[in-house]
């Protein structure tokens, strides 16, 4: 078996609301398997009539594809399916040792590194929390941090790791003085290439995305997202950020910057304009904790757990929740959305408490014109951007509607 060969077709063309139209035409072998593997994973397990079915290829040439897929060890045989007539139907489905991939996330207060299998189940997590991100701190804990993920893998697992994915925000030394952090720390980001210099400490492919970018694609590829098409992502953490679908593929721009959210202007106080960003982050919620002597850390190292409430968080709420409104409206005025996710990092409850705050606030917009998008929580939660990290590989090597990440050899 070739060692998880690159799978780097361009996406099929979509010819329905739901499902990829395959080609039976020599040398798309590549394009063909990404769409098996992607229509699998979407719905469990496929046996090769329904596939045939729902690309247009033909059984012989799915039967090809199904039996090159398992040889690699990436699908599953099933129990067999006995209907009333003919020969029972023999359903694959991902075979969960297929792939590895790592993820990193560099976040403003915490990084984390986490290994999933090829079904995106974590296998482990690691978990760094500090007062702001420096370059050399953050690769030794990437490195010893792999060491430790791989030491727990057996041989053949470890030869299975397709690839690591960073999600971390662009531009990271512009937000020195929001994040109190020293900026000649802050500035030494300006010069480093980090997806380069975890690639240095890797055998296999290393790849980079914006980190709010980057979860929006773990909402798409491990979320329950049914089927939404279309749709615009927040993600509220230190800072706010997100992400655009369209067409059921994470859409990144020419830059790979689409979807930055947090930059959008909201309306702030005295209504003068301001950014999400300077409204809707948790540093926003920490600095109005610390003033009134509180200490906010557990914020950033127990976010499944807020041990505090009160009228500091009444009033986050309330303003997040207004500035997301607004930030939705305008998205919507773009893009006929059909739905605005909101996820973070933040226990459920207050996930929960955030979109009650958005819906509430739209009722005060006015939206003559717009069809506003259908309000939702995400359902990937706080560790969305580590996940949206590793999905990358996992989506540029193996999907269809690949992230277009940069990096990767």
């Amino acid at each position: 078996m070739e060692d998880l060969r690159a799978r780097r077709g361009s996406a099929a063309t979509t010819e329905a609301p739901v499902h990829h139209r395959g080609t039976n035409q020599s040398g798309m072998r590549d394009q063909n398997e990404r769409l098996v593997l992607s229509l699998v994973r979407q719905n469990g397990s496929l046996a090769k009539s329904e596939i045939a079915r729902m690309t247009r290829l033909s059984v012989q040439t799915v039967s090809v594809i199904m039996r090159e897929l398992e040889d690699d060890g990436l699908l599953l045989r099933q129990e067999p399916q006995r209907g009333k007539v003919g020969q029972p139907s023999i359903p694959m489905a991902l075979n969960p040792d297929g792939a590895y991939f790592l993820g990193l996330k560099i976040g403003r207060r915490s990084a984390e590194l986490v290994l999933i299998d090829f079904l995106g189940n974590v296998r482990g997590m690691l978990q760094n929390s500090y007062r702001y991100p420096a370059p050399r701190d953050i690769l030794d804990f990437v490195e010893a941090g792999i060491k430790r993920l791989r030491a727990g893998m057996t041989a053949e697992q470890d030869k299975r790791i397709a690839g690591l994915g960073i999600a971390m925000p662009f531009e990271l030394w512009n937000w020195a003085d929001t994040a109190g952090a020293p900026r000649e720390i802050m500035d030494q980001w300006r010069h480093r290439d980090i997806r380069a210099d975890v690639q240095a400490r890797c055998t296999f492919p290393v790849y980079l995305q914006n980190d709010a970018t980057a979860a929006c694609g773990a909402e798409l590829v491990f979320g329950q997202t049914g089927n939404l098409r279309d749709f615009v992502y927040f993600y509220i953490g230190a800072f706010a950020g997100g992400g655009v679908v369209l067409n059921g593929s994470l859409y990144g721009g020419s830059t790979g910057n689409a979807g930055a959210l947090g930059s959008m202007p909201v309306p702030g106080p005295n209504g003068r304009p301001t950014q999400l960003i300077d409204v809707a982050s948790l540093a926003m919620l920490e600095k109005a904790l610390n003033a009134k002597g509180i200490d906010a850390n557990y914020l950033w190292t127990t976010p499944d757990r807020w041990d505090h409430d009160g009228p500091e968080f009444d009033s986050w709420f309330e303003s997040a929740g207004g500035a997301l409104a607004y930030a939705i409206v305008s998205s919507a005025a773009v893009i006929d959305f059909e739905a605005a996710v909101i996820d973070g990092w933040m226990p459920t409850f207050a996930r929960e408490r955030l979109v009650d705050a958005v819906r509430k606030a739209l009722t005060g917009i006015d939206v003559e014109g717009l069809r506003v998008p259908d309000v939702r929580g995400g359902t990937v939660g706080i560790h969305a951007r580590a996940l949206g990290g590793a999905s990358l590989p996992l989506s540029e090597r193996f999907l269809v509607g690949a992230a277009m990440p940069s990096g990767g050899s």
